[in-house]
């Protein structure tokens, strides 16, 4: 399991350090209930590319994995446009918590999770998956944690059913220490679509 948080943002131009911190910011509501039904589990397939039609976002998705420091890396800070899956953990569709993450913005300008933030409930994100079939995710609940507050068991513990969570950096920003903040789009799987 993925513990710290991942800070997916142009605070370092390389290594995006993920540290650890426990409990949600006080007053942080808990996640709400689901807006739809679930829809049941797929197969693992390996995600291929996102959609997010409330945000006009298409974007091609590539594989990340841990660095040395079990820390969970970033898309390259040289192609804003590319989201990341953790590809160690399940895939999305597959039952549990998957993990897609993007950049807020660059050295260069904005990036492919700029307006994360402006996600509503019942909001689509689509996932198209190799096994050609595309993983339909209901948003449940956006929120964002203070770096030193980061509710670990709660972004990346384990579920039954299929869950999606998007995440990046948020909150105000630093040139020395980077985001205070991340923010996370908690969702489920609601509906597959067939190519």
């Amino acid at each position: 399991m993925v513990t710290g948080i991942v800070r997916a943002c142009s605070d370092t131009p390389t290594d995006m350090p993920v540290t650890t911190a426990h409990g949600a910011d006080a007053g942080t509501p808990a996640v709400p209930k689901p807006v739809r039904a679930s829809h049941p589990p797929l197969p693992r397939s390996s995600a291929m590319k996102l959609s997010v039609p409330a945000m006009t976002i298409e974007a091609p998705i590539t594989g990340l994995g841990l660095d040395r420091a079990g820390r969970l890396a970033t898309p390259p800070v040289d192609n804003p446009r590319l989201a990341g899956w953790y590809r160690d953990g399940p895939s999305p569709g597959e039952a549990g918590t998957a993990l897609i993450v993007g950049h807020r913005d660059t050295r260069t300008g904005p990036a492919i999770f700029l307006n994360l933030n402006a996600l509503d409930p019942g909001d689509t994100v689509n996932v198209v998956r190799a096994d050609r079939r595309t993983a339909v995710f209901t948003v449940d609940a956006v929120r964002t944690y203070k770096k030193e507050a980061f509710p670990d068991a709660e972004v990346y513990g384990k579920t039954r059913r299929p869950e999606l969570r998007l995440l990046t950096c948020g909150g105000k920003f630093d040139r020395k220490t980077g985001y205070t903040a991340n923010v996370v789009v908690f969702a489920h799987l609601t509906d597959v679509k067939e190519a």
